[in-house]
């Protein structure tokens, strides 16, 4: 790793002056998982590091909150996975976001990873992260995945890069419709999380639709209606510290056993977080059952393209969306 300097702000202001005078050169630290792993594996060399977490405690209140609003939840950037994970009085509607954070990577890494940094971390593509390679997201003129080592890679809205998102954090907040504020030269601005995230025929360079200097400061998870679910399952090769090869979160609302409204979002088979709208819209005025869910979950990959050696994602994707309306309805799996 090469020598750096680590800036440490009190302010909001001078955190953004310092990383606008020199994007590229001096990004924002704040858990440094993925960003230290970078600079290790000799990918990015910054002359300095603003580290985030030297804010003050008036100047950086909004990104430590994890506060109960109205019903609804308030998550700062900087809130811990760990935190999440264990925080006393999330309620039962907002499970998924619980699961998935006590799924991801090791204890020891949820301690230190903040939501922020989960949601805006580098894709995990072998290729975008080898030192000796330029793939088309590093410079290069084509996705060596495409034709190359490709089993972890996208089945859903790849091209023309296939990376995966890899944010454990992002299905589960987008299936409970998630707000994200982030501030930028234009003062404060809030978007529907979903509309963060920039697919590669957007944007090659990075994974988020941020402007140079602007900064994530926290979530907002709306009230739950009455009768809300969520579920998040989840299949990897290991259980510890392992990348998924697919997940599922889905919120529903159950009146009776009628389903009225439903989100269902996939991750790590797409470049994004994927809104499984075919789903969604079959399953909103339907009685759960276990044959309503049977006819439903192969919806889930409408429009898949697999790749030659992961078109296992397919069926994978299909069968954690049965399991989560299973268990997210309180309906037996039968035998």
């Amino acid at each position: 790793m090469r020598p750096f300097s680590l800036i440490r702000p009190t302010t909001l202001a001078a955190a953004r002056a310092r990383a606008l005078a020199e994007p590229q050169a001096r990004p924002f630290r704040a858990g440094g998982i993925d960003l230290l792993g970078l600079m290790k594996e000799g990918l990015r060399a910054p002359a300095e590091l603003i580290e985030l977490h030297a804010l003050s405690a008036t100047e950086g209140a909004e990104m430590r909150a994890l506060a109960a609003t109205e019903g609804g939840l308030r998550v700062g950037a900087l809130v811990s996975l760990a935190a999440l994970a264990r925080a006393k009085g999330l309620p039962p509607s907002f499970e998924a976001l619980r699961e998935a954070a006590s799924s991801a990577a090791t204890p020891a890494i949820r301690e230190a990873a903040t939501v922020g940094g989960n949601l805006l971390q580098r894709p995990r593509c072998w290729y975008l992260r080898h030192p000796d390679l330029e793939c088309l997201k590093s410079g290069g003129a084509s996705c060596l995945a495409e034709g190359g080592e490709n089993r972890l890679h996208a089945i859903l809205g790849g091209g023309p890069c296939y990376i995966v998102h890899p944010s454990t954090l992002a299905a589960p907040l987008v299936a409970l419709a998630a707000t994200v504020t982030i501030l930028g030269g234009g003062g404060r601005r809030t978007l529907p999380l979903e509309e963060l995230f920039a697919p590669p025929r957007e944007r090659i360079d990075a994974e988020h639709r941020l402007a140079a200097g602007e900064l994530l400061l926290a979530l907002e998870l709306p009230a739950p209606a009455p009768g809300l679910r969520s579920v998040y399952e989840v299949a990897k090769e290991k259980l510890s510290h392992d990348w998924p090869l697919a997940e599922v979160a889905l919120s529903v609302v159950v009146e009776g056993q009628t389903i009225r409204g439903a989100r269902v979002v996939l991750g790590h088979v797409a470049p994004i977080p994927w809104r499984a709208l075919a789903v969604e819209q079959a399953l909103v005025g339907q009685v759960a059952s276990a044959e309503l869910f049977a006819r439903v979950a192969p919806l889930a990959s409408v429009g898949a393209r697999p790749l030659a050696q992961n078109g296992y994602k397919v069926a994978l994707t299909q069968g954690l969306v049965r399991a989560a309306l299973h268990r997210a309805c309180d309906v037996p799996i039968p035998e």
